[in-house]
């Protein structure tokens, strides 16, 4: 059997869209399409362990969530808190590792002390990591980013000289993470909102029609089918990498 280009994606990272809609073509108040989301959110997790995924990076709550109205905020720290509280549990039982990325400082104390919580219980898991992007914006990274690294030049720790990717990169958020192979956005939009913009310079995109809650594991199963027949070049020729396969 040939070998695909790709085998299966060590990150993949997904922006959760369609809560809302999915729940007005139900005649349903949004929260019951958050909360429906938050039950796909479970199942996915495991299908991405169960297929071998390391890091599974889900786009949670964007620093421009805060326009919404504030009792749909609300409520969504509500489910956030309850998701932290329910699911710390069996994150610990089947040894994944929680992290979150984004200005945590800035989500209310509740919500904080839960995370604190979950993310110090899983914290020695190695094989399998989730991460949960919360009051994240790949702006807002970039700028604290920049402030730190900027501080560090100032305090000798680097050399002004040294402005390579691989040490500013180390002031992101994702600092300790590999880039995401493969994002993935549902609820049929394309775009990527403000996410990973520079942790997916050279990821690959599948954007699927399903709105998140009904999103499932044969619809990863998918991505990374889609994903497994692509060609990653990172600025190569095809030629340049058969040869350097066949070496």
């Amino acid at each position: 059997m040939p070998e695909t280009p790709n085998p299966t994606p060590a990150h993949v990272a997904i922006i959760m869209d369609g809560n809302g809609r999915w729940a007005k073509q139900r005649g349903l108040p949004r929260i019951e399409g958050h909360r429906r989301g938050v039950e796909t959110v479970r199942s996915i997790i495991d299908a991405a362990k169960e297929l071998g995924i390391r890091y599974l990076t889900l786009y949670a709550f964007s620093v421009e969530n805060w326009k919404r109205p504030q009792d749909e905020v609300g409520a969504l720290m509500s489910l956030l808190e309850y998701f932290l509280k329910r699911e710390t549990a069996t994150l610990v039982k089947n040894q994944v590792r929680l992290l979150a990325i984004g200005r945590t400082q800035d989500l209310p104390e509740f919500v904080r002390r839960q995370l604190e919580a979950a993310i110090a219980a899983t914290a020695h898991f190695t094989g399998h990591t989730l991460v949960l992007a919360l009051n994240y914006g790949s702006r807002t990274e970039v700028i604290d980013a920049a402030r730190a690294y900027a501080a560090a030049v100032a305090a000798g720790k680097i050399s002004p000289d040294d402005s390579s990717w691989e040490t500013f990169s180390r002031h992101l958020y994702t600092a300790d993470l590999p880039d995401p192979d493969l994002v993935i956005r549902t609820s049929g939009e394309y775009r990527v909102s403000n996410f990973l913009l520079l942790q997916a310079a050279y990821s690959e995109f599948v954007f699927t029609p399903v709105a998140w809650p009904d999103f499932t594991k044969a619809d990863l199963v998918a991505a990374i089918a889609a994903y497994s027949k692509r060609e990653r070049r990172y600025g190569q020729t095809s030629e340049q990498l058969k040869t350097v396969t066949t070496d």
